[in-house]
């Protein structure tokens, strides 16, 4: 403790602004990895290390707290190397300029979106047509979306109905719809799930590509059975099955719903805390 104190005695105003710009770079690395299974991982692995580093502390386990101070130094590198594809993508977005900019769809017309996927679904159950909609939120889909056949079609149910008839081109793929509220792609290409754990041994491909995203992104995927006509939805790598039309709506509104649009940019996250802060200003002044 009082090396503590010390330490906080010492500090001056250029090591303060040291700090919360270190504290600004780490915040701005987890819009990388937020969305994405990577979290799950890293909060993994931040625990076991803590884990580790109390034990060797409590019980001065000195060939453990050896390993953990070298480790660190091995654990920096592995850090690219573990979670290349996010870092790649993060990169990216920042070339692209999308990480700070990026708008989300506005109120109103998630419910909308909602309201015509619904209607899909209930008559694709009904005439037993397989399809695949995936509802993109905080996650970046761009690498999904170029494989397929570009649209940038407003979400309607005649739509999807023509893209899942069948006898048409696009219908063996996922329709994916983008964080503006529209399709961007049909024909689109999942990844399937590396889990051994299934819901259900006998899933289909397609059930197998929907899970398959839900664990990659935070992405919401709607599944209707070409066999059985059952819909099911996949997010977080995890399945909620055999969906009637009311709780296919029910639980569309509590993950993609309105009341549930995410704070998804820096910009967006700056300009509440700006508006929150005036607010309080303009309050105590009165």
């Amino acid at each position: 403790m009082d090396q503590l104190v010390a330490i906080v005695n010492t500090l001056t105003a250029t090591d303060l602004l040291d700090i919360l710009f270190v504290a600004l770079l780490f915040y701005g690395a987890s819009f990388l990895f937020r969305g994405t299974q990577a979290v799950v991982l890293l909060r993994g692995i931040v625990i076991v290390v803590l884990v580790l580093i109390v034990v060797a502390g409590i019980f001065q386990l000195r060939a453990l707290s050896w390993m953990l101070t070298n480790g660190l130094a091995v654990f920096a590198v592995a850090i690219p190397v573990i979670f290349q594809p996010e870092l790649r993508r993060g990169l990216e977005q920042i070339g692209r300029g999308s990480t700070l900019f990026r708008r989300t769809s506005p109120l109103g017309v998630r419910d909308e979106i909602i309201h015509q996927i619904v209607r899909a679904c209930e008559k694709l159950s009904d005439r037993r047509h397989g399809a695949l909609i995936v509802l993109q939120k905080n996650g970046q889909l761009d690498d999904y979306i170029r494989t397929g056949t570009e649209i940038d079609s407003s979400v309607k149910a005649d739509l999807l109905l023509t893209i899942f008839w069948p006898k048409t081109e696009l219908h063996d793929g996922a329709v994916i719809v983008d964080y503006r509220g529209r399709i961007a792609s049909a024909a689109a290409v999942l990844p399937l799930t590396a889990s051994r754990n299934l819901p259900n041994p006998k899933m289909g491909m397609r059930h197998r590509a929907a899970l398959g995203i839900s664990e990659v992104s935070d992405a919401i995927c709607i599944v209707v059975s070409e066999e059985t006509g059952r819909v099911a939805i996949m997010h977080n790598g995890r399945m909620i099955p055999r969906l009637d039309p009311e709780r296919l709506r029910t639980v569309l509104s509590a993950l993609y719903g309105d009341s549930d649009s995410p704070r998804t940019t820096l910009r967006s996250w700056l300009r509440d805390r700006i508006d929150n802060l005036t607010q309080q200003l303009q309050e105590s002044r009165t």
